[in-house]
C-alpha cells in the first residue's frame, strides 16, 4: 500500500474513495483481528465484493489479504474427543467461530470463496491470527501495566488457569503478511501462530515479569466477585478472547516462510525481551534522582515533592535498613512449610550477619552490608519500573563508586585499552540526575533553630547532632575527591541549587523533564475530578459567603453612615438659622432707626397725593 493511500485511509473516505485507492493498490490487507468491531467487518465484506466486482479491470493480480482471528476456531473440537492433541491448520474447513465470532468467520469464507482460481486477478488469503502481543501492548494490557505499577505482590489470575491461548507477536504476524506477498504460497488458509502453549499452572507460575506477569484467565469464574471484577477490568469481548481453551498447530508458516522470529518460543520464554520492549513503545522509562547536601537543607521535603510529581520511590537509608531487617524477621518468624527452604536459610544467614555486625559496632551495620541491603533496594522493581530518589546517600566518593561502579565492566576496558573512557557503572542503578542543594552555615543554623523541639529531635537536629553533622559534611566536601567528582567522573554532571532559588523543584523538573510513567487511571481520573469540583464549589460557596458578609455589613455602614449624617444635618440647619438670627439683629435696628422713619412719612405722603408710579414717588422723596 502506497504512502499516499495509507494517510488517505487515516482521513476516513467514502466509500467511493475508498475504492479508487484500492484499485490502485497491488495489495489489500484489512485486519479484522479479535478487535475489530462489526462495522469494520462490514467493511471488509463490502471492499472484497467491491473489488471483485471490478475484477475484469484489473491491469495485473492483486492480493486480498484479510487478517482474521483464532476465534473462529474457538468451538472446535478435536476428532476423536478423547484425544488432547493440537488442530491441525488443514482443518480449517471444520472450524467452528465463538459465537460473537461468526461474522468474522462469515467474511472468511467470502475471501476464500471470491478470491481463488489459478487465473483470477484476485488472490484471496486468510490470516487467523492468534492473540497478538509485543510493542505497546492492547489486549494483553492490563497484566503488563498492573506488573510494572507493582499493584499486586502476584498478578491476577481468574480460575484454573488451565486454558491454552494460541497467541503471536505483532512483528511476526507482519512478517507472515509480507511472505504472503513475496512468496504468494498455495495454501490460501494460514493459521499465524508461536510456538508457545500458554497455560498457567504452578511450574510456569515462575516465569516473572516483573513479578509474576501471568497471562492467561480461563473460562471459568469460581466466584460472583471473581467475575465482577473481570469484566469491570476487561470488556465482555476480551473476556471471550482470554477465555479461549485452543491448541493448534501450524505448519504452513513453519515450512514454507523464510520468516525472521520475533518470538518464536512464545511470550512466557521471551519475556524480557517482551517487556523491554513495552517500556520502550510506552515510553515507561524510570527516572533516577540522588539529591546531596548539608543537613536541614531540605533535600527530604523537596524529595517527597518530587516522589509525588513523577511518581518516584524516596530511597532513605535509615529506613531502606528497617525495612530489611523487618522482613528479614518475618522471614525467620515463618512457617518453613511456606516458604521455601533456601530463602529461609538465606534470610536467617543475612539477619545473623546484620545483628554481629551492628553489635560489634555499636548499632552501626558495616559498610558492605549497608552497600549489600541498598544495591539490593536499588535493583528492586519498583526501583527499575518506576524510579526512586537518593535521599542524602551516598555521602562520600568512596561509597558511591562502591554501590555504583561496575568493577567487571571496568577490568574488560582495561583488557581492551579504553581506560581513557569514562570508568564504567551499574546503569539500571546510578543515578541519572544529581543535585547538589546548599545553603550557608548561618542560614542552617537559623532554619533549625526555628524547628519545634520535637520535631528536631525527631530529625536528629539537636544543638548536639546538628553542628557535628554539619561539620562532617563540610570536612567532606572539601576532599580531594568528593562525591560530585565521582559523578563528573562518569560523566553525569551535577546541577548546584542554592538556598537563594524559592522553587528548587521547578529548577528540578525543568532539568528531568516531564514524568515518564503511567497517568491516572479512569478512576483517579474521575476522583481527582470529583475533588476538584469539590474544591471549586466549595471555593465559590466560601467567596459566595464572604460577598454576602462584605455585603451585609456594607449596607449597614452605609445605614449608619446615613443615620448620622441626618443628624449632622440637622444640627447644621439648626446652627446655621440661629447664626442667621444673631446677623439678622443689628440690621434691623439700623433700618427701624435710620429708614423706617422716612420711609414712614414718604408713604403717607405717597397715599395723599396717589401719583401714577408710587416707586419713582418714594425714589424722589427719599432721596
Amino acid at each position: 500500500m502506497s504512502n499516499g493511500v495509507y494517510n488517505f485511509l487515516l482521513q476516513s473516505p467514502t466509500k467511493d474513495e475508498l475504492l479508487q485507492h484500492l484499485l490502485e493498490c497491488d495489495v489489500a490487507v484489512y485486519n479484522v483481528s479479535e478487535s475489530a468491531t462489526e462495522r469494520q467487518v462490514e467493511e471488509a465484506i463490502w471492499a472484497l465484493t467491491a473489488l471483485h466486482d471490478e475484477m475484469e479491470s484489473f491491469k495485473s493480480q492483486k492480493l486480498f489479504i484479510l487478517v482474521s482471528t483464532v476465534m473462529t476456531w474457538a468451538m472446535t473440537k478435536p476428532p476423536n474427543p478423547d484425544e488432547t492433541d493440537a488442530l491441525l491448520e488443514e482443518d480449517f474447513r471444520r472450524r467452528k467461530p465463538h459465537p460473537s465470532f461468526k461474522s468474522h468467520n462469515s467474511l472468511e469464507n467470502l475471501v476464500l470463496k471470491l478470491a481463488k482460481g489459478k487465473k483470477s486477478k484476485l488472490v484471496g488469503y486468510v490470516v487467523a491470527s492468534g492473540l497478538q502481543y509485543g510493542k505497546g501492548e492492547d489486549l494483553f494490557h492490563y497484566f503488563f501495566k498492573v506488573s510494572w505499577l507493582m499493584q499486586f505482590p502476584k498478578v491476577p489470575i481468574f480460575g484454573q488457569g488451565t486454558n491454552y491461548i494460541p497467541t503471536i507477536h505483532v512483528s511476526d504476524l507482519g512478517g507472515v503478511i509480507q511472505n504472503i506477498i513475496e512468496f504468494k504460497p498455495r495454501p490460501k488458509y494460514i493459521v499465524a501462530v508461536d510456538n508457545s502453549k500458554i497455560s498457567v499452572n504452578m511450574d510456569q507460575r515462575n516465569h516473572l515479569l516483573f513479578v509474576w506477569l501471568i497471562v492467561n484467565i480461563c473460562a471459568f469464574f469460581p466466584c460472583c466477585s471473581i467475575l465482577h471484577m473481570c469484566l469491570k477490568i476487561f470488556t465482555q469481548l476480551e473476556v471471550m478472547c482470554l477465555s479461549i481453551n485452543l491448541r493448534l498447530e501450524t505448519f504452513i508458516i513453519k515450512d514454507f516462510f523464510d520468516l525472521r522470529w520475533t518470538s518464536e518460543a512464545g511470550m512466557i520464554e521471551n519475556m524480557e525481551s517482551i517487556v523491554q520492549e513495552y517500556k520502550d513503545t510506552r515510553q515507561l522509562l524510570p527516572i533516577r534522582i540522588l539529591l546531596i547536601g548539608p543537613p536541614a537543607v531540605g533535600k527530604t521535603t523537596l524529595a517527597e515533592k518530587l516522589c509525588r510529581h513523577y511518581q518516584l520511590h524516596h530511597i532513605k537509608l535509615k529506613e531502606v535498613v528497617e525495612e530489611k531487617i523487618t522482613q528479614l524477621e518475618i522471614v525467620n518468624g515463618s512457617n518453613p512449610e511456606n516458604i521455601h527452604q533456601e530463602v529461609m536459610t538465606a534470610a536467617q544467614k543475612q539477619l545473623g550477619n546484620i545483628n554481629k555486625s551492628m553489635e560489634a559496632n555499636q548499632g552501626r551495620l558495616a559498610d558492605h552490608l549497608l552497600f549489600e541491603i541498598m544495591e539490593e533496594r536499588l535493583n528492586s522493581k519498583p526501583c527499575k519500573n518506576q524510579g526512586f530518589v537518593l535521599d542524602g546517600f551516598p555521602e562520600t566518593y568512596e561509597q558511591a563508586k562502591m554501590i555504583f561502579s561496575d568493577v567487571n565492566e571496568d577490568a574488560g576496558n582495561e583488557d581492551l585499552e579504553l581506560m581513557s573512557k569514562a570508568p564504567a557503572y551499574k546503569e539500571k542503578i546510578t543515578p541519572e540526575y544529581v543535585f547538589a542543594l546548599d545553603a550557608s552555615d548561618e542560614f542552617l543554623t537559623r532554619r533549625v533553630q526555628g524547628l519545634p523541639e520535637s520535631v528536631a529531635e525527631k530529625m536528629c537536629y539537636t544543638q548536639d547532632e546538628f553542628l557535628p553533622r554539619l561539620t562532617k559534611y563540610r570536612q567532606l566536601s572539601g576532599v580531594e575527591e568528593t562525591l560530585c567528582d565521582y559523578f563528573d567522573q562518569i560523566e553525569i554532571h551535577p546541577l548546584s541549587i542554592g538556598n537563594v532559588c524559592k522553587d528548587q523543584r521547578e529548577m528540578i523538573t525543568q532539568a528531568v523533564g516531564t514524568p515518564k510513567n503511567y497517568g491516572l487511571s479512569l478512576e483517579e481520573q474521575k476522583e481527582q475530578d470529583w475533588k476538584k469540583e469539590e474544591e471549586r464549589r466549595w471555593k465559590l460557596a466560601a467567596e459566595a459567603a464572604v460577598r454576602k458578609r462584605r455585603n451585609e455589613a456594607a449596607l449597614a455602614e452605609m445605614a449608619a453612615q446615613y443615620e448620622d449624617w441626618q443628624k449632622n444635618l440637622s444640627e447644621v440647619k439648626r446652627q446655621e438659622s440661629e447664626l442667621l438670627e444673631v446677623q439678622v439683629l443689628p440690621l434691623r435696628n439700623y433700618l427701624m432707626k435710620y429708614v423706617m422713619p422716612s420711609l414712614s412719612e414718604a408713604m403717607l405722603e405717597c397715599c395723599k397725593i396717589k401719583p401714577e408710579d408710587p416707586v419713582d414717588f418714594l425714589v424722589l422723596v427719599m432721596s
